[in-house]
């Protein structure tokens, strides 16, 4: 394993508040106040967090700190798409927590079905990566089971929508996306993957519990 793959590897106010965040969570906000915002979340993202539309993310369930950071990212052009930035325009820090705490806060989706003709080559890819295409295992960031790392903003895959799953990697790729900041981490490793990649990737992240 080269060192550029090892690298990325290796990444692996209370008081008087209606209801504050669970206290497993990494982001001081209110459910209560979240769920009050939320209305106009629940029209593409579903009333518990969970979207009938496979190119809308489900988000019930997503760490707080991941959820913040993309709001923040549709906010300062990192990430775009005019319904997300048009609503993230309209939110202050303050709202970005307690709606992030509540999405949260919510059951994840229950897992749907991978295709089983191509579970073997994606999750070679999610557990092993691949040497030649200089690709890291996903696992050394969004963990074994998909539910990603918190504490680093690593968000967690299993359960979502393979079709929103496989659009990001494409961002990504295309670097239409780049709310991987400075590092650079998933642009770059999605430019390494094939479409054939992309795709098994994605079904195996839908089916992954």
């Amino acid at each position: 394993m080269n060192i550029r793959i090892a690298s990325l590897t290796a990444l692996a106010t209370i008081l008087l508040a209606p209801v504050a965040a669970s206290a497993d969570s990494l982001v001081d906000g209110s459910i209560e106040a979240g769920k009050a915002r939320a209305l106009t979340c629940t029209a593409c993202h579903g009333q518990e967090g969970n979207s009938v539309n496979p190119l809308w993310p489900n988000i019930a369930g997503q760490g707080a700190s991941y959820l913040v950071a993309q709001l923040q990212a549709f906010k300062n052009g990192d990430r775009n798409d005019p319904l997300m930035t048009s609503q993230a325009m309209l939110l202050s820090d303050e709202d970005m927590r307690n709606l992030a705490v509540y999405f949260e806060s919510l059951p994840a989706a229950v897992s749907a079905v991978a295709d089983p003709s191509t579970v073997a080559r994606a999750e070679a890819l999610y557990r092993g990566g691949n040497e030649d295409a200089g690709v890291a295992a996903c696992l050394a960031c969004h963990g074994p089971t998909g539910r990603g790392n918190p504490a680093a903003e690593y968000p967690a895959l299993n359960g979502q929508h393979a079709a929103y799953t496989a659009k990001q990697l494409r961002d990504y790729a295309s670097n239409k996306r780049q709310s991987d900041g400075k590092t650079r981490i998933m642009r770059e490793l999605a430019a390494r993957l094939s479409e054939e990649d992309i795709v098994a990737i994605a079904s195996y992240l839908q089916g992954l519990k």
